[in-house]
Formats: C-alpha cells, structure tokens, sequence
C-alpha cells in the first residue's frame, strides 16, 4: 500500500471545549506523527451548519445538532501527515462515543454519538471540500 501526504478539517467541537481537553486531543494527533498545518476559533452560523451538514439537514434531529454545534465557537484545525485521514479516523474511534474502544479519543473522552469531541474528514474529496469551506484562501 502506498502511503501519502494528505490533509484533513479537525472541528474540535464545544463539549472538548467546555471540558477543556483541546491540548489533550491536539497532542494525541502530534504524537501520531500529524502536524498542525493552520487554526482557528470559528463561530458556526446555520448557513455554514446546514451546508457541512448538508447529508443530515433535512432529518428531525439536524435543529439539535445545530444547537450543540453553534453553541459556542470551535476550533478548526487543519492537520497534515502520512495518510492523516485514516489515521485521524483511526485515533478517534467510532462517532457514538458509547461503543468507542478505550484508547480512542471519543472511547476517552467523548459522551454520545453527538458530543464525541471531534469531527474529522472521511475522505480525501470531504477534505477538500471541508478544508475550502472552514478557511477558503487562507
């Protein structure tokens, strides 16, 4: 399998915020070989919401994922390294927080399936995307 320099969206989201553990996560990346390429606090407004969340927008629970989601600003981090997106996906565990393995950050760290602490891309076409659409030209 041949290996590759990629890059991913990190939101780190306010349940890692309020529960001050943001160095915790950002240094778990650092010690997997994976390099902070740029960040920033962002507040999530609902166009933004409902346009990274574009594949759940129109479910019954979108309107409480917006809640938790805009409720104070996040830190979007742009990471970079071999393979970042797997390996990224790989540290976090699965996005229910409740069946994560220990060891993983949402098995951890995390509560429930939203209040898992991080999002992170799932591919190489989302990080993209995502990356463009939290920093555009900057």
């Amino acid at each position: 399998m041949v290996s590759s320099m990629q890059k991913s969206l990190i939101l780190l989201k306010p349940d890692c915020l309020d529960n001050k553990i943001a160095g915790k996560v950002i240094t778990r990346f650092e010690n997997n070989g994976y390099s902070l390429a740029a960040s920033k606090m962002i507040q999530l407004d609902d166009a933004l919401l409902k346009e990274h969340y574009s594949h759940v927008a129109h479910l019954p629970f979108f309107p409480e994922i917006a809640a938790f989601m805009s409720s104070r600003p996040v830190l979007a981090l742009i990471l970079e390294g071999e393979d970042v997106i797997q390996g990224v996906r790989d540290l976090l565990g699965p996005t229910d927080s409740t069946i994560a393995p220990a060891g993983t950050i949402r098995g951890d760290l995390g509560t429930d399936r939203m209040r898992n602490v991080v999002h992170a891309s799932d591919s190489i076409e989302s990080a993209t995307a995502e990356i463009e659409r939290f920093f555009g030209a900057e």
